[in-house]
Parts: structure tokens; C-alpha cells; sequence
């Protein structure tokens, strides 16, 4: 199978699922990312504003912020580059491509790229080798290698976990992942 029709397939088991579900279910992984060692110790953290069909990140987010973390959200920029945001609440997002909430705050810097501790990533599946597959417009795979220091951190729900995805050389696999 092909990265494109395991998308397709990923998309259709989304939407088996009620919107309070998906809620349940987000509640369910944040719990156990919470726990984590490596976010725990975390002082910065790179975050991403959830979609309505991914993991629920928008209260945890602000309980990272609550309990003294910097979080960073990506912006994108064009068609093939995003930038971190500082995240100071949720007065400061705006919408942004692709309909995605983005961060207005001020601007982090890429020569303080080596502060992030913690990088955590949405995708539409994961493997258990810690294999992303992304929605396709490789944003994600082209701004990891910027952090190689972070630790990676793949978010999602049970469903989105498989036993192997579809590979390229250009794919950055995670450290973790938390379903």
C-alpha cells in the first residue's frame, strides 16, 4: 500500500468517530503524555494547534504554558517552509494555512533552535518502529532536521498506530510515540 491510499484509509477511520469521541479519546493520549519523562523535564516545547480530526491539543497546550513552559507552535510561511511561534495564549492565534490556528506571538528564532527539548508531532499514522506518515506536504520532514537535539514525540490516536507504514529516505521518524 502506498502512502496516499493509507491516508485515504486513515481519513475514513477518522470519521467513524463522533466529535466527543475523538475528544475521549484526545483526553486518553494527553493523559499518557503527561506522564512523560522527557516532557516532564521539558523546558521548551514545540507544540502544534490541533485540527478538529487529530489529537485535542488546545487546553494541554495551555496547561504547558500554566505550569511555566515556553511552547513554540509552527506557523507556515509558503508552500514548503513554517517557522516557531511563541505561544502566550489563546488570544494571539489567528487562522492560518490550510484553515490551521497559528500563532501571532513573537517570532523564535532559528539560532535558539538547540533550546527545544521536546518536539511534539501530529501525523495521520504512525508505526511502532516510530515511522510518521504526514498529510503530505512533508512540512514536518523538512523542519525536523532544524532541531536534531529535540526529542521527538508522535502524538495519535489508537487507531492511527500500525504495526508499519510506507517509508522514504526524506522521513523523520520519531523517539516516541504516545497513543
Amino acid at each position: 500500500m502506498d502512502k496516499k491510499e493509507l491516508r485515504k484509509i486513515i481519513r475514513d477511520r477518522k470519521r467513524q468517530y463522533s466529535s466527543s469521541t475523538l475528544e475521549e479519546l484526545s483526553l486518553s493520549v494527553l493523559s499518557h503524555l503527561e506522564e512523560n519523562g522527557h516532557l516532564q523535564s521539558a523546558h521548551t516545547v514545540m507544540m502544534y494547534y490541533s485540527l478538529p480530526d487529530e489529537v485535542n491539543t488546545h487546553r494541554f497546550i495551555d496547561s504547558l504554558v500554566a505550569s511555566g513552559k515556553k511552547v513554540l507552535l509552527p506557523e507556515v510561511i509558503d508552500d514548503r517552509n513554517m517557522v516557531l511561534r511563541e505561544y502566550s495564549g489563546r488570544a494571539d492565534l489567528r487562522e492560518g494555512a490550510y484553515h490551521i490556528m497559528e500563532p501571532a506571538g513573537t517570532l523564535f528564532p532559528p539560532h535558539r533552535y538547540s533550546e527545544i527539548d521536546v518536539a511534539i508531532i501530529p501525523g495521520m499514522a504512525f508505526d511502532i518502529q516510530g515511522n510518521r506518515l504526514g498529510r503530505g506536504k512533508a512540512y514536518y520532514d523538512r523542519f525536523l532536521p532544524k532541531i536534531p537535539g529535540a526529542y521527538r514525540i508522535g502524538i495519535a490516536f489508537p487507531f492511527q498506530l500500525l504495526s508499519q507504514i510506507p517509508t522514504e529516505e526524506t522521513d523523520i521518524a520519531m523517539n516516541e510515540i504516545v497513543s
